[in-house]
């Protein structure tokens, strides 16, 4: 479900996460089939294509949920989503990590409020921020 779409996060860049994230919902794609996972998640076809063909398109949080949860091995979109949230907020406790910490040491444009207000589901999560943010946290409880 995103969080476990690599064994370890922590020991990859995160390209590689976002990689390993394009890889899990590519499969869904690829065994649910493009037009399924389009109906059901509300993510348009010409991106759902180009997971399906390696490409990695923009996507939040919440449309790469959509995806997973087009198929039967994944829960809902919603519960996608919150067990994420839990994940990194968990990973955050765990680390003893501010959102100020995270905006300053991960390559996005984030600041410590959007960081926050995206793991509070206030803001949109793109892929990208999420697997700079999931590596992140990720590293920091690796050591």
């Amino acid at each position: 479900m995103l969080y476990d779409a690599a064994e370890n996060p922590g020991s990859l860049t995160a390209d590689e996460l976002r990689a390993a994230y394009d890889d899990q919902l590519a499969a869904v794609v690829d065994d649910v089939g493009v037009e399924t996972v389009a109906a059901e998640s509300g993510v348009d076809r010409d991106r759902l294509a180009a997971l399906s063909d390696g490409e990695s398109p923009d996507l939040t949080l919440e449309e790469a949920a959509g995806v997973l949860a087009a198929s039967d091995d994944y829960p809902d979109q919603e519960a996608i989503v919150l067990e994420l949230r839990d994940h990194l907020l968990m990973g955050m406790t765990t680390g003893v990590l501010d959102v100020d910490t995270i905006a300053s040491n991960v390559d996005a444009d984030l600041t410590g409020q959007e960081v926050q207000q995206a793991l509070e589901g206030r803001t949109a999560f793109s892929l990208d921020d999420l697997a700079a943010v999931h590596q992140f946290i990720a590293e920091r409880n690796d050591r």
